[in-house]
Order: structure tokens, then C-alpha cells, then sequence
């Protein structure tokens, strides 16, 4: 199993910069960012700062989206990063989150984000897609250029795409039971749809905190529900509440939500998210010290996650990324 580092890109820039290339230095296999240019520091300028002072770590935005971004702009600047540093980046995408609603626009559709997709990913490979009528294509694209694209989502819709459309799924919570039950039904998706669903890679990403103090470690990940909490309320809208489509281990939590400030979106402290009860917290993150994180991670692998990507956003940041070079990632490999 791979360990990727993911984090918020706060000033200073290399700040962020030096903690990636610790990262590598420490094996973690992929470096990942948000991607909310309002909220944080534009992160696709900060990518090729990190490749060139890294020489395997993978780089990618967790999630960029199809609505702030135009498309051929992503590709193009994939393709670049490729042409420079090799295929050392993903992208990973989904309707949209804090990016868009920080400026009171909804997520995309799963259409146009299907459509996203496809073109991106042919773009970044260099071959020629038709957008509104006109045949594109990015002619100095390297041969050989890849560019997975690795898909974000929740509901039983967002799944299915995933299964039919993307290189990689990305779960954002780490509860043994929903990770089982979402990566079956992308892989039945990918079955379906004629594709292998073992050429499908199954990211879980979420926090860990390791330390001995589980109350404090709660607090600190709290935030993280009040997130998940942004997408399950879309779930619970589309599909209803109690509805068998979606299990109850993923939107029973969200009863007592009142509304989210994005002002303190994903940080540890967020008065929005006290709605996030203590099973909650310890189902979707991974909290205690490197024993405790390890038998989690066993049973997130034999489920069949390929990759856990550490959401390093608490008090502990450094020293957990510490931790997991020194304790978690040696005894997975």
C-alpha cells in the first residue's frame, strides 16, 4: 500500500514546499494539495517547486474540479509539468466543494464533470477531442505523456462514473464499512462497463493523527466530518433521507447539521461542525499512536485500498508525518 502526504496550501508556499520534499525523503508516494484558490495559495504554481527539489513523488490537486477550471487550462498544465519533470502528476477531481460554494456557486454536474474526464485526459495524452464543435488538440504533447485522472465521490451516481470513467477512485473517509461497500460498487461500475476493475486504483484518503491522547485527536479531526458532511447533505438532498440507495453509516451523522462556515473549512476548531459525534471521528479518521494506525491500514488493504493519503491538518502535522516515515510506512512496505 502507498502513503500519500495531503495538504492545505497555506502561506508561506514553501513551508508547503519543504514539507512534500520531507515527505519523499521520509516515503510517502504521492504529494498531494487542495485545490480552493480562494480559501488557500494557488497550488499549481507550487507543483513544479516540488518536482524539481523531488525525484519520484507524485503530485496532484485532492480535488481540482471542472467549474473553476477551464479544462484545456488543466491538461495543458499537466502536460508541462510532464514535459518537464516526466509523468509525475494525477489529477484528481469531483463536482466541487469549497472552491465553488466559497463563491455561492453549486458542484458541477456528474454529466459535465463525465465530459471533464474524458477531455483532460486525452488532451494531457496529446490526442484530439471535439469541445463545442471544433476539434482540439495540444500539439507538443511528448509521446508517451500519461495523466490519470482519479475521481472523487460519494453517492451510488458518482460511483458508478467512477467505475466507467476514471483511472483512480478517491474516498474521503476511512471507515472500514463504507470503503467496502463504495469499492464494490465501483468495481461492479468498471465490470459493467467492459472495463477490469482491478485496473482501477482505490485511494482512501482522511486524517491521521498519531498519539496517545484520543480525545485531543478527536477534536483536532473533527472538522473532517463537518467536510464529509458538505457532500453527504448533497447525497441526502438527491436521494432522500433513509434512503436504501445510500447507507445509513454515511448519513445518519449529518441529522444535527446547521449549516457550514466555509471560513474555517477544513481546519481543526470549526464551530460547524460540533454536529460530528466521537464514533464518527474515530470511523473516518485514523487516530493513536502507529500500532493503532497500522491495523487499520491492514484491514483498509485487504479491502483493497491501494493507496492511504494522510490528511496531516491538526496540531500534530509534523510530527505525524514524522511517525509515519518513521513507524507506519516502513511496516507497510
Amino acid at each position: 500500500m502507498d502513503v500519500g502526504l495531503v495538504l492545505q496550501t497555506d502561506p508561506p508556499a514553501r513551508a508547503v514546499v519543504d514539507l512534500m520534499v520531507r515527505g519523499e525523503s521520509l516515503g510517502f508516494s504521492h504529494g498531494w494539495t487542495f485545490d480552493s484558490h480562494v480559501l488557500w495559495q494557488e497550488p499549481y504554481v507550487l507543483y513544479p517547486r516540488i518536482l524539481e527539489r523531488t525525484s519520484r513523488l507524485v503530485v496532484g490537486p485532492m480535488v481540482t474540479n471542472p467549474a473553476t477550471r477551464d479544462w484545456t487550462v488543466i491538461a495543458s498544465m499537466h502536460a508541462t509539468l510532464g514535459e518537464q519533470f516526466g509523468n509525475r502528476t494525477v489529477c484528481g477531481i469531483g463536482r466541487g466543494d469549497s472552491a465553488v460554494r466559497v463563491q455561492g456557486r453549486p458542484p458541477t454536474t456528474l454529466a459535465r464533470l463525465e465530459e471533464s474526464i474524458h477531455v483532460i485526459r486525452e488532451l494531457a495524452e496529446g490526442r484530439a477531442v471535439e469541445m463545442h464543435g471544433t476539434t482540439v488538440q495540444i500539439p507538443w504533447v511528448a509521446e508517451g505523456a500519461q495523466l490519470p485522472v482519479w475521481m472523487a465521490g460519494y453517492g451510488p451516481k458518482a460511483l458508478d462514473l467512477v467505475g466507467r470513467a476514471a483511472d483512480g477512485f478517491i474516498l474521503q473517509l476511512a471507515d472500514p464499512y463504507l470503503v467496502e461497500w463504495t469499492i464494490k460498487t465501483v468495481r461492479a461500475a468498471a465490470e459493467a462497463a467492459g472495463r477490469d476493475p482491478a485496473s482501477i486504483t482505490m485511494c482512501v484518503a482522511a486524517p491521521a493523527y498519531v498519539g496517545e491522547d484520543l480525545g485531543h485527536a478527536r477534536d483536532q479531526c473533527r472538522w473532517f466530518g463537518g467536510m464529509v458532511g458538505n457532500h453527504v447533505a448533497d447525497l441526502v438532498t438527491r436521494y432522500g433521507e433513509g434512503s436504501a440507495a445510500v447507507p445509513a453509516a454515511l448519513t445518519a451523522y449529518i441529522a444535527g447539521r446547521d449549516g457550514y462556515d466555509y471560513s474555517h473549512h477544513g481546519r481543526a476548531g470549526n464551530r460547524s461542525t460540533d454536529f460530528v459525534p466521537d464514533e464518527v471521528v474515530d470511523r473516518f479518521c485514523l487516530l493513536g499512536p502507529p500500532a493503532a494506525q497500522l491495523e487499520r491500514l491492514a484491514e483498509l488493504r485487504e479491502l483493497g485500498v491501494d493507496q492511504f493519503a494522510v490528511y496531516a491538518m491538526h496540531d500534530a502535522r509534523e510530527s505525524t508525518i514524522e511517525a509515519y516515515g518513521a513507524s507506519v510506512i516502513p511496516a507497510l512496505s
